[in-house]
């Protein structure tokens, strides 16, 4: 088995690869993509950081490629999709970054309160200015902690420590596991109006882009501090330098930006109240020994056993139970993505029904990729196979499993049911022909839809004149529609799912809403 690594890796993860009887490795680092290109046919697995892009033209040269391997949490630089349709597993090391982010945050922040980075730079330039360097002390004072996963959680810990009040805001998370913590659950709004440190831990999606901005700093104390060891893009930077010049933000600590590395003329890199650092929240010689490490172990198991740990696309079973149930997999997890998308919070409960001849074989890992497919568009890549039902107990979802042998309308079929607070949603798929997934109930409405892409779902009166309108507005915002699929009663509702190439823009959807005989247009992506 022959292993191509193109970004830095410690050399114990090197060893394991060495050590491993059939196995050759070469380190190939710095490789531009076309270079990659030429050599990439003759290896099985393939070894990155966040440094090389495993695009679907490299996917497609690599032609003997089982395995990619993310030394990291994750895989937003490999095109997974493309991988999973050429039967390339992909992995990541979840958790082997986890302690290192947290403590580099609480680093951030008692830099922030006492200016360390400023201050060092002008004692070194001659300078002796003790008053111009007053910091704050932070025991005693309020941190504001966004997302409670397992960095956030580390953060609150090590505040308390400190003798921080923590507050803490996570959806996701049910109150009573807050406060298990020590941390107190509370709003969004609360966390602006109440505390002096602010820090985000959430992934980055469309729900959370631009998640702190012009809006959310006019509810924040003046003088509040942001930190930022997540994902660049969660905090507005030019809301953020306009806050900062304001004055109504007393400090910025920041370890990621939207553009990495920022451009020179970056604004928060010009203002003297922004300490930055160059994404190190994974840096330490512990962490990135622990992801090569566990990253080469997971390589080897599955390329010379055939045993899967920490897949993001495919779950632990045998070569030959995946050979048959693949395309039942990337069905249940399109089906788990479909129903939050549309739900747009974590569901209660969730009912997974199996019916037909996929009842013959052992549904657990089924399930296993409709929690994944549920969780990942709220949690990015730090969802895999091994860790969703954990991570789905954590938040208070309730998994319940039925099957029966009894044949529907398809040969086979999967039906998850979602229960939220507000609303319960159905939705059913089957798989055409022997490897097509598809849709083909959503509620009480039959289509058949292919779950790719972005979708616009639409509620609409079964009135004429509709999907006129629709396709009018789309074509003015020059929107082009890839697909379209109906599902209706006579004379009244129907449901439609249009494929579209390209994101629909929020200020489209909110023309669409309006209308007349719309219900709702929403965005999915599959």
């Amino acid at each position: 088995m022959k292993i191509l690594v193109t970004d830095s890796l410690s050399p114990q993860g090197i060893e394991v690869f060495e050590r491993a009887p059939g196995f050759q490795v070469d380190v190939k680092l710095g490789l531009k993509p076309a270079e990659i290109k030429k050599i990439v046919q003759d290896y099985d697995g393939w070894v990155i950081r966040s440094g090389t892009k495993v695009t679907a033209e490299l996917i497609e040269a690599a032609q003997k490629l089982k395995v990619v391997g993310r030394a990291g949490v994750g895989v937003e630089n490999v095109d997974v999709e493309a991988a999973s349709k050429k039967g390339i597993v992909v992995m990541n090391t979840p958790g082997g970054n986890n302690v290192t982010t947290g403590e580099h945050t609480i680093s951030l922040m008692l830099s922030l309160a006492r200016h360390i980075p400023q201050a060092v730079a002008s004692l070194k330039s001659g300078e002796w200015k003790r008053n111009k360097f007053m910091g704050v002390e932070v025991c005693n004072k309020t941190l504001g902690v966004i997302g409670l996963g397992n960095v956030g959680r580390i953060v609150a810990e090590r505040a308390l420590g400190l003798r921080m009040k923590v507050l803490g805001y996570d959806p996701y998370v049910p109150a009573e596991n807050a406060a298990r913590l020590g941390v107190e659950p509370v709003s969004l709004d609360e966390i602006y109006a109440r505390s002096d440190f602010i820090t985000v831990h959430v992934p980055l999606t469309k729900e959370t882009t631009g998640l702190i901005n012009r809006n959310t700093f006019a509810k924040m104390k003046a003088g509040v501090r942001i930190i930022n060891c997540a994902r660049g893009g969660i905090v507005d930077e030019a809301d953020l330098a306009e806050a900062i010049r304001e004055g109504k933000v007393a400090g910025a600590a920041l370890d990621v930006f939207v553009e990495e590395p920022p451009p020179p003329d970056h604004p928060l890199l010009k203002l003297e109240q922004v300490i930055t650092t160059p994404h190190l929240g994974a840096s330490t010689d512990e962490a990135q020994l622990n992801v090569a490490i566990a990253v080469a172990e997971q390589m080897v198991d599955y390329l010379a056993r055939g045993v899967v740990r920490y897949a993001v696309n495919v779950p632990s079973v045998s070569p030959e139970l995946l050979k048959v149930l693949r395309p039942y997999f990337t069905l249940a997890e399109k089906l788990g993505s479909l129903q939050v998308q549309m739900a747009a919070t974590l569901p209660k409960e969730v009912q997974i029904e199996y019916g037909g001849e996929v009842t013959q074989y052992d549904v657990t890992p089924l399930t296993l990729a409709v929690l994944k497919g549920l969780l990942t568009p709220m949690m990015e890549s730090s969802v895999n196979y091994v860790n969703a039902p954990l991570i789905a107990r954590e938040r208070g979802i309730k998994v319940i499993e039925s099957k029966s042998s009894r044949a529907g309308d398809f040969a086979s079929s999967i039906t998850v049911r979602v229960k939220t607070k507000e609303k319960e949603i159905e939705v059913e798929g089957a798989i055409f022909g022997s490897n097509n997934p598809r849709i083909v109930k959503v509620d009480s409405f039959y289509l058949e839809a292919v779950p790719e892409g972005y979708i616009l779902i639409l509620h609409n009166r079964d009135v004429p004149g509709v999907v006129g309108a629709v396709g009018t507005l789309l074509g003015r915002k020059n929107i082009n529609i890839a697909g379209l699929e109906l599902g209706r009663k006579k004379g009244g509702m129907a449901i439609s799912f249009i494929h579209v190439d390209e994101p629909v823009p929020k200020e489209t959807l909110q023309e669409l809403r309006s209308l007349p005989n719309i219900v709702s247009a929403d965005l999915v992506r599959l």
